[in-house]
């Protein structure tokens, strides 16, 4: 199967998931989220060989995350020989849909090298179509297990969709992004204004939207091949906390 800087071509791609193709129309999947009418394909086996499990990969960026929020990182995967393995070809064990915020990298925070993560970042964690088509290629395509989205304390998105007040640009598309958190979800907090609320509240919303707007992703889910979780990473302390 031919690959150009680790993706697979488009034709390749579609030969490599036509195993199994499935419809979807009026059918409710995980708790109705899904809806809309949409055919998706998806391969019938994980196409890594060697797959880790969703609560496995939860493990490993857990005892991570702690290695770096104690100060002593391993810093795994890293080395010459990781470099030239992963350079063939790339089999990520979690993704990570987080934040782009310079103060979060999802290596550092979780303590992963090279091939480890699978990362989309966008301010604001938005689920936009962009990141929801990265994400179903890492699962789809490499046989990622885990979706991690990542929030974290302070997010500026966050807090300028809680203001309110005009954007100019192209900031506008990532603030309303955020905006139906506000005005949808506010039954979710005690405080709609509190920043950590607020934060872990878009968290949720975005974990939805990716459900809501991906039949591949709730296909999966269906199968038992795939775990979404959220997460709030605090910037004063290192430490991610994973949500119910």
């Amino acid at each position: 199967m031919s690959r150009i800087n680790g993706f697979v071509g488009r034709r390749n791609f579609l030969k490599f998931a036509g195993l199994t193709t499935f419809s979807i129309g009026g059918i409710t999947a995980c708790n109705g989220i899904i809806t809309n009418r949409e055919t998706i394909t998806i391969p019938e086996n994980n196409p890594n060989p060697n797959p880790v499990s969703a609560n496995e990969a939860q493990r490993r960026l857990v005892e991570g995350n702690r290695r770096f929020y104690n100060q002593n990182p391993q810093n795994p995967n890293q080395s010459k020989r990781r470099l030239q393995s992963v350079a063939k070809t790339q089999y990520p064990y979690a993704a990570i849909l987080g934040c782009a915020d310079s103060r979060v990298p999802p290596e550092m925070v979780f303590d992963q090298g090279l091939g480890d993560l699978f990362v989309v970042r966008v301010a604001g964690n938005i689920a936009s179509d962009e990141a929801i088509g990265s994400l179903e290629y890492s699962t789809a395509a490499l046989g990622t297990q885990l979706i991690v989205v990542l929030g974290h304390k302070r997010c500026g998105a966050v807090s300028a969709a809680m203001k309110n007040e005009a954007v100019s640009g192209k900031i506008a598309t990532v603030v309303d992004g955020i905006k139906p958190t506000l005005d949808q979800n506010q039954d979710r907090t005690s405080d709609i204004n509190d920043d950590e609320n607020a934060v872990i509240t878009n968290i949720q919303f975005q974990t939805e939207k990716l459900l809501r707007n991906s039949a591949v992703l709730a296909k999966l889910i269906r199968a038992g091949r795939l775990k979404i979780v959220g997460a709030f990473y605090d910037i004063d302390t290192g430490k991610v906390r994973f949500l119910n």
